[in-house]
């Protein structure tokens, strides 16, 4: 399939049409529900989603237990938990428990596979070509994949299987090419001595992932720590851990020796707290909200001082330019919040335009709103499926009630679809002040706040007046503008004219409070690299 080899995800442009990013007889914008005559039957979202048929994915759940030394094993306690399908709240499977038993053994494993195995002593061409047949296995799987993670996640069946499961295997692809890049220099010195850095691996990485992208996010982490010859003990999100075990065996059909990734299905407080404090962990590595990631660095120095890399929250401005063509603006500003139900920790969630062109962008985003199709992900022509589940559901309601009572204009949306599930309805709010609720926190769920602006030296002191500072969406024709906002707003990533560019290459984290370190592209690997100078004296060289 062509659109399989698209590298980003979801990405929207001003530059290229948006048909444009995927080829064949109908584009992915459109087959997500711009052509209402396409899809006439499926519900808007003031309609009773959640009363529809339900399609029932046609994918078999195989793997519910621990992967640890290359073996699937209950959890040591005998406990399980359930995994819920977020469209009508009913247990999919009942998943091994894990707690700090499990996560000793699996630690005990990735040490071994580390200090006694062959992965760390193989080449890295060998462990290049693991990854190759990893990613080969994870392509022909792709359906299988797709469904399960729209099955456990919500999110719409054609995003998983024509964006983010090809995105995985890109990703991939593109770690397994550094592997046997990764070296050190020679460097000179003062004297007569011969100075080289070796690029070692840090050793047992603990990873611990979220629930919002959890395939993309297996990928973002277990690519770079394995190209530079690390073990692993991995964490799944307690409601979506399917498809991590899935890809796991695939892993060990590619020739991954065992060991070398285990995974534990848990909770945070048991299974995730045993693993950032564990003794014999080199390394953490977290996804997550901000209050979680300050709970894993405490854990990290209080045991160990282990390194840590954060990838947290976010509250990202979305800053429409007086000269923007309004049609174009109101299409990607809704995507920057919309995408993944909201559930995205760089989501556009604040919209700030200008002040003359505020009315007309306010009334087209509304209607685009109310446009949305929500309903089952695994029809044909859905926008958007459910929040995960019923914490998050309630979070985001509360967050609109805190909307309407600080005075903000509820424009359209604000209330939950149907009876079962969790379905919220597309929300927008106009007329917000930055000491609303929600133009402070992140919500994560599809409600956009529309905020008024004069000019752009106010913007960007407003932009930045935020804890976070993960990323930041600039729309205008205006090069000099967009030169001006890309350098004054404190961001780890600033799209300008497009938004959710995800390439593997392009470096994803955040400033102030938005996390630490690096993710994707060379900066990922030098998460999971020990750097060491070897000096050795010299005699009578010829040459310094």
């Amino acid at each position: 399939m062509a659109a399989r080899r698209f590298s980003s995800l979801l990405s929207r442009s001003l530059s290229a049409p948006l048909s444009s990013y995927f080829s064949g007889s109908a584009s992915l914008l459109n087959s997500i529900g711009r052509n209402p005559g396409r899809w006439g039957n499926i519900n808007r979202f003031s309609s009773a989603t959640a009363a529809e048929e339900l399609i029932t994915p046609a994918v078999q759940i195989s793997y519910t237990q621990h992967l640890i030394n290359g073996q699937f094993v209950d959890a040591a306690s005998g406990k399980s938990f359930p995994t819920y399908d977020p469209r009508t709240g009913e247990v999919i499977a009942h998943i091994a428990e894990g707690d700090a038993e499990d996560i000793n053994r699996a630690v005990s494993a990735a040490r071994k596979a580390f200090d006694e195995g062959p992965w760390p002593k193989m080449t890295a061409y060998e462990r290049s070509r693991i990854l190759l047949r990893f990613a080969d296995l994870v392509e022909k799987h792709n359906d299988e994949l797709a469904a399960l993670e729209t099955w456990n996640n919500g999110k719409p069946y054609l995003q998983a299987a024509q964006s983010e499961v090809p995105m995985f295997v890109r990703l991939f692809h593109y770690y397994a090419g550094w592997a046997d890049k990764i070296h050190g220099l020679t460097v000179p010195a003062d004297g007569n001595y011969h100075v080289q850095t070796l690029h070692e691996p840090i050793g047992v990485a603990g990873q611990i992932i979220p629930w919002n992208f959890p395939l993309l996010m297996f990928a973002w982490k277990v690519g770079p720590a394995l190209a530079c010859g690390n073990t692993i003990v991995l964490k799944t999100a307690e409601q979506t851990p399917l498809t991590a075990l899935y890809v796991a065996k695939l892993f060990h059909e590619a020739g991954l020796p065992p060991g070398v990734l285990n995974i534990v299905s848990g909770y945070g407080p048991t299974a995730g707290a045993a693993l950032a404090s564990h003794m014999d962990v080199d390394k953490i590595a977290f996804t997550g909200s901000t209050e979680t990631g300050k709970v894993v660095l405490e854990l990290a120095a209080k045991s160990n001082l282990k390194p840590v890399t954060l990838e947290l929250g976010g509250k990202s401005p979305f800053i429409i330019c007086e000269d923007a063509e309004i049609d174009h603006a109101v299409e990607l500003a809704h995507f920057a919040l919309f995408f993944n139900q909201g559930q995205c920790c760089c989501a556009g969630s604040r919209t700030f335009v200008h002040e003359r062109v505020y009315d007309e962008f306010l009334e087209k985003a509304k209607a685009r709103a109310l446009r949305r199709v929500v309903g089952d992900p695994f029809k044909n022509g859905v926008e958007q499926g459910p929040q995960i589940d019923s914490e998050q559901f309630e979070k985001v309601l509360r967050y609109i009630r805190s909307g309407i009572e600080s005075k903000a204009t509820l424009e359209c949306g604000g209330e939950r679809i149907g009876s079962k599930g969790y379905f919220i309805q597309p929300t927008v709010f106009s007329n917000v002040q930055d000491d609303m609720l929600i133009a402070k926190d992140e919500i994560f769920g599809p409600v956009q706040s529309i905020l008024k602006f004069k000019d752009i030296d106010e913007v960007i002191k407003r932009a930045n007046a935020t804890r976070y500072g993960l990323a930041a969406g600039v729309f205008t024709r205006s090069l000099e503008t967009a030169n001006t906002l890309t350098r004054g707003l404190r961001a780890g990533t600033v799209w300008v004219n497009c938004f959710d560019v995800f390439d593997a290459a392009i470096p994803f984290g955040g400033y102030k409070m938005s996390g630490i370190g690096r993710e994707k592209g060379i900066y990922s690997l030098h998460n999971y690299l020990q750097v060491k100078a070897v000096v050795s004296p010299l005699k009578n060289p010829a040459w310094l």
